[in-house]
């Protein structure tokens, strides 16, 4: 099963990650604020994830790593 690690802190909640997920693993953690006052993207059903990576790809920032 592939792992992902997110840098919660540096994360600015844009969502690319969550729309370019095929499987839709990933969602905007609105219940919660990082340090920089976004609310951060979050693993939602980490039993559905190919570790396609292409969250990863698509971030921007690089707070995404993925491990298989």
């Amino acid at each position: 099963m592939p792992k992902l690690t997110f840098q919660t802190d540096l994360c600015k909640g844009c969502g690319l990650c969550v729309n370019a997920c095929p499987k839709g693993c990933l969602a905007i953690d609105t219940g919660s604020i990082n340090k920089k006052g976004y609310s951060p993207a979050v693993m939602k059903d980490a039993d559905s994830c190919i570790g396609c990576a292409f969250c990863a790809t698509m971030c921007p920032d690089c707070i995404i790593t993925v491990e298989k």
